[in-house]
């Protein structure tokens, strides 16, 4: 019989929220998957994954398109199953878990979609109060008052009655993340943040995302490509690749000299060192 992957029931985590005396539950958990075998289609996407993800840090996931790094984030969110292996949260398994218990873990987790993923219809204000009126018996003066917070804490102003095609990109993003702030999460999942964004952008996303991980205390987990991004913020790097991953701090990678590290971060490899040193000469 084929292994697939399957889509776990419930289509979308609830969302999370902006500031440590706004309901928090505390520095967020410790992340883990351990031997994961996750098979889509003909494709094998994981193969005896394993990775660790430390509570209350920031964690970026890279590696070679269409090595699996948003499918990573899907598992971790219980949007799919995997076919075999673990997801722990500080060491319990989430993976089987009945769906009363699978939608209150979900509760906890805030995730920034790729490219923002409004709804292009709603007003940036009812995209962001979106999970509040759906998953909650809020009052609109309290989801109000929610909302406000969360633009307050990505910066965003003046945004209520907008459209978001009427928003620049990195204002797209700031909304995206305002949504997935929505409810106090104390795990954070970023798709991409920094693509399409251009480099005075990309390092105020950067700074909002240290910020927020740093007075939220949530476990942040974030894909990127963005090689300069992932060495000021990263404290831990999942680098994917085939027949597993190479996890660790950037510097303490780098260091260790594995030829893949040093070609994500543009470091000469020592036989490139040798050949430039032979040019020179």
């Amino acid at each position: 019989m084929s292994e697939q992957g399957s889509e776990s029931p419930d289509a979308a985590p609830a969302g999370g929220g902006p500031d440590a005396g706004d309901g928090r539950r505390g520095t967020g958990p410790a992340l883990e998957v351990e031997s994961l075998f996750l098979r889509r289609g003909d494709r094998v996407v994981f193969d005896d994954l394993s990775a660790r993800f430390p509570a209350g840090k920031i964690s970026v996931v890279t590696g070679p398109s269409g090595s699996g790094k948003t499918t990573l984030l899907r598992v971790i969110a219980c949007l799919l199953r995997p076919d075999r292996g673990r997801v722990l949260a500080d060491g319990h398994d989430l993976v089987g878990l009945p769906r009363a218990d699978v939608r209150e873990f979900r509760e906890r987790v805030g995730m920034l979609f790729q490219g923002g993923a409004l709804l292009d219809s709603m007003t940036v204000f009812d995209n962001v109060a979106l999970p509040l009126r759906e998953h909650t018996r809020e009052s609109e003066d309290a989801i109000r008052r929610q909302v406000h917070t969360a633009f307050r804490a990505v910066g965003l102003d003046r945004v209520d009655a907008l459209l978001p095609g009427e928003l620049s990109g990195g204002m797209v993003k700031r909304a995206g993340l305002a949504r997935a702030l929505i409810g106090a999460p104390d795990i954070l999942l970023c798709d991409e943040p920094f693509s399409g964004l251009d480099p005075p952008t990309v390092r105020r996303v950067e700074e909002l995302l240290v910020d927020i991980n740093r007075r939220t205390r949530a476990t942040l987990i974030l894909t990127s490509h963005h090689m300069a991004t992932t060495r000021r913020m990263a404290d831990q790097l999942v680098m994917l690749l085939e027949g597993g991953a190479l996890t660790g701090p950037p510097e303490t990678l780098i260091a260790q000299g594995d030829s893949q590290v040093l070609d994500f971060f543009d470091q000469p490899t020592e036989g490139a060192e040798a050949r430039r040193a032979e040019a020179r000469g």
